[in-house]
């Protein structure tokens, strides 16, 4: 990647399995560190020994992700609106949106975090945390849910490197934060015998690293942010959330879903409890990859877009589809494979044990349907659809979720929920892909319309 700003829209040429390839590569690289230092986190507090602190860790993280997907819904429009500008040529307009759109991240992720953040024992409570267990929760969101803010600043910052084609700057954003978490992580853990307020300590310094060479990238290397104007701000709100809001619904979708998913697994024990906040820490760092797929695929298709290139725009859409079944196929023997090895890690025991090595033999076929639906997502939310994405994704967090997890549990326990789960993900994820491919031949058929 040049060092300087980017002289045209790079993605509207050459092979366009290799842009999906280089952008995904590189965004992979900054979100697995970001998984891995979080399940770092999470397997320290384990070694603590106690599994209402790892019961406890995994109730909060529910409630942040509420925050996560907000602030992901506002950096996808924001990637899509620069992407598109620099495809088509107005580099001008391409600034003022950047600066617009990072303001509205600052609005909007400071009045959720302020929100949640006076109601967190009321929501955690719903999820069905209570006792000790409840406390500690409470505690860490205290510290993590102000840092939500800054985490969408940086979102929104390596979204904008991301328009511009630079994956290399996008990915030192996510990293840098991350290497700052794991060399801080042991430090306030142990060291400091913080425990899990150590780790929430940890967390919000991560994210003044974030925000810190996001600047740098988008502003001193690419001058991609222009001076943010009360004017601009205004005048950009609509088109922004034109894209956010739907964006912001359809990732709502997928905590709404681990909320209810973990409220009936908490009927079984902490022990279960326990081993699915492994499971959430665990399944990002296997499948990190589609999570930087639907976010690397937005610049390619948005580009293309903004040339009106619709041929290239469903070339992408198979290359991603492509890719990600491959993926999928090879980490899901892999994961069953390690099933033992990462029992033995978390120094897992009982319940805790056994759903561990039943979601490692299994969960390769949730997965495979979920990317799916983030490849269709990405289309969606690009080529101006993104109500199709929000309809997907709460069809499957709504009726591929709640009578299926409801009767796998009931007649099968916890491994019966979670076939639930897969079933429902098969169904919706099916139809994603069906809709995607229609929606790129109607580009085809009637390209003046975008």
């Amino acid at each position: 990647m040049s060092n300087g700003p980017l002289p045209h829209a790079v993605f509207t040429e050459g092979s366009t399995m290799r842009h999906v390839i280089v952008m995904t590569s590189a965004t992979s690289l900054g979100l697995m560190s970001i998984f891995l230092v979080d399940l770092l986190s999470l397997l320290y507090v384990s070694w603590l020994g106690d599994s209402k602190l790892t019961a406890a860790v995994g109730f909060a993280s529910q409630v942040l992700f509420f925050s996560v997907s907000i602030n992901i819904g506002l950096s996808i429009a924001i990637g899509a609106l620069v992407s598109r500008a620099l495809g088509s040529g107005d580099r001008a307009r391409a600034r003022r949106l950047a600066a617009s759109g990072l303001v509205h991240v600052f609005l909007i992720a400071a009045l959720v975090s302020c929100a949640a953040w006076t109601m967190r024992r009321e929501i955690l409570t719903l999820f069905g945390a209570h006792g000790v267990t409840l406390d500690v929760a409470s505690a860490y969101l205290a510290i993590t849910l102000p840092a939500t803010v800054f985490l969408g600043l940086g979102m929104g910052l390596a979204s904008i490197l991301r328009a511009a084609g630079d994956a290399r700057r996008s990915m030192y954003v996510t990293l840098a934060g991350a290497l700052t978490t794991a060399a801080l992580d042991p430090l306030f853990i142990f060291v400091l015998g913080l425990g899990v307020t150590g780790a929430a300590i940890v967390t919000l310094i991560s994210r003044f690293v974030f925000i810190a060479i996001g600047l740098n990238g988008a502003v001193r290397k690419h001058d991609l942010v222009a001076k943010p104007s009360l004017a601009a701000v205004r005048l950009d709100f609509a088109p922004v959330m034109g894209i956010a809001i739907p964006a912001i619904l359809t990732n709502l979708a997928a905590p709404a879903a681990n909320a209810y998913t973990m409220r009936i697994f908490s009927h079984f024990g902490e022990a279960v409890v326990a081993a699915f906040a492994i499971v959430d820490r665990l399944n990002p760092m296997a499948f990190g990859v589609l999570f930087a797929l639907s976010a690397a695929v937005g610049p390619i298709m948005g580009q293309n877009l903004g040339a009106m290139l619709i041929p290239r725009v469903r070339q992408v859409l198979t290359d991603c589809l492509t890719f990600a079944t491959l993926y999928v196929i090879a980490v899901a023997i892999l994961l069953r494979l390690a099933a033992p090895m990462i029992v033995k890690l978390f120094h897992a025991q009982g319940e805790t044990a056994e759903l561990l090595l039943f979601v490692c033999a299994y969960g390769g076929a949730l997965w495979f349907f979920l990317g799916a639906i983030f490849v269709a997502n990405a289309a969606f939310n690009n080529l101006g659809f993104p109500l199709l994405s929000t309809l997907f994704n709460w069809g499957r967090a709504t009726l591929g979720t709640v009578p299926f997890v409801t009767i796998g549990t009931a007649r099968f326990g916890a491994e019966g929920g979670y076939v639930g789960l897969i079933l429902g993900s098969a169904l919706f994820g099916a139809g994603a892909v069906i809709a995607a491919y229609y929606v790129t031949a109607r580009l085809a058929n009637r390209p003046k319309v975008l």
